[in-house]
């Protein structure tokens, strides 16, 4: 068999519009990662935000990287400012009020009308779309004062090419993510793009944000030494592959399609995250917290809610692979393969967790 080299994914933006499918409908639990980091927000801005390094001016700029159709990213960014608002007022009592400037950056393909379109009635900043890929510079040099980032970085630039090549040890083959662990090499080839890519982001982000000032990083993660399969997040993926690989053999969807199908997804662990960054070694880790997301204890969602908030961030993917014209088939068999094997997360033992990382910028 050729290699499937030519075949690499891209990150593709989640399902826009406001529809029972849509990302914006259907993000909840990114929704708590926001809401939980609140008070580490808070509390970080308190700590580690200086104004007196930071020009005269009273203008305060924020960027929100990997910002989705909403609504989750303008709590995030509120957050920010409510806990930037609080420290200023208290070291400048006699100033006139920041003004804010938010961007919201996503990849060009996302959907900014929806995003903007709900954008709140009261908010107390100006806003601004920066479409593009944030594993490049997308601001001038020392413009940013705080950068921003929930739920994003674990999304891949692209597929590692030796997953896809059946030449080599590292091919992917039966497996759509991380959870082939009985490959040695297949982990090692996403750990290795996720390790490029976060480095690529935090160079970039240290050309935009000015002198000590702050980035906060929310994603989710597994815990050290637990095995991506061994979360409930893992056995999603899992039966979404053998789901494909089901209607590979109904003669569906290509075999060779299903083969070189994989989500660019990498959930770090605390250990491996933290290494990249001190390897960048442009910024400092003034933060970091780990803990367990409620939902995935609070929540029991039926086999329909989970196919659907599967769906809402994989779809654009499953498209752009099999076709719009097997979208349909294949998510609606994914329900009955959820539903035929739903006691498997009975054993999902070890849940996923969330990290928060504050770093702050050094000056060389």
């Amino acid at each position: 068999m050729a290699s499937l080299e030519h075949t690499l994914i891209e990150a593709r933006p989640m399902t826009g519009g406001d529809g029972p499918l849509s990302y914006a409908k259907n993000s909840p639990f990114q929704k708590g990662v926001v809401e939980r980091g609140k008070l580490m927000i808070i509390e970080g801005i308190k700590n580690k935000l200086d104004f007196k390094i930071f020009d005269t001016s009273n203008k305060f700029l924020i960027a929100d990287f990997g910002c989705s159709a909403g609504p989750n990213t303008f709590f995030g960014v509120e957050n920010i400012i409510e806990a930037v608002g609080i420290k200023y007022r208290a070291q400048n009592k006699d100033s006139p009020p920041l003004e804010f400037q938010v961007f919201f950056n996503d990849l060009t393909d996302n959907d900014f009308n929806t995003l903007f379109r709900t954008l709140p009635s009261y908010q107390k900043y100006f806003a601004a779309g920066v479409p593009g890929s944030f594993h490049v510079r997308l601001f001038p040099k020392s413009s940013l004062h705080i950068g921003f980032s929930s739920c994003a970085l674990l999304w891949l630039s692209k597929i590692p090419r030796e997953v896809l090549d059946c030449k080599s040890p590292a091919w992917n083959k039966g497996s759509i993510i991380q959870c082939n662990e009985h490959s040695e090499e297949v982990a090692k080839a996403f750990l290795g793009q996720y390790a490029s890519d976060v480095d690529t982001f935090l160079t970039a982000r240290a050309q935009e944000i000015v002198g000590e000032g702050l980035m906060v990083i929310q994603s989710p993660g597994r815990p050290d030494g637990v095995l991506m399969s061994q979360t409930s997040t893992g056995i999603t993926f899992n039966l979404f592959g053998s789901c494909l690989a089901d209607l590979s053999k109904m003669g569906v969807i290509a075999k060779e399609k299903v083969d070189s199908f994989n989500l660019p997804l990498y959930f770090a662990t605390v250990k491996e995250l933290e290494k990249i960054i001190k390897k960048n070694g442009y910024f400092s880790i003034e933060k970091l917290e780990v803990w367990d997301h409620p939902m995935f204890r609070a929540m029991k969602l039926d086999p329909q809610a989970r196919c659907v908030q599967f769906r809402t961030v994989s779809e654009g993917l499953v498209k752009m692979h099999f076709g719009d014209n097997t979208v349909e088939e294949i998510f609606n068999y994914y329900v009955k393969k959820l539903e035929e094997n739903y006691s498997a997360y009975d054993k999902a033992s070890n849940h996923q967790i969330e990290m928060f990382i504050l770093l702050k910028l050094k000056i060389n």
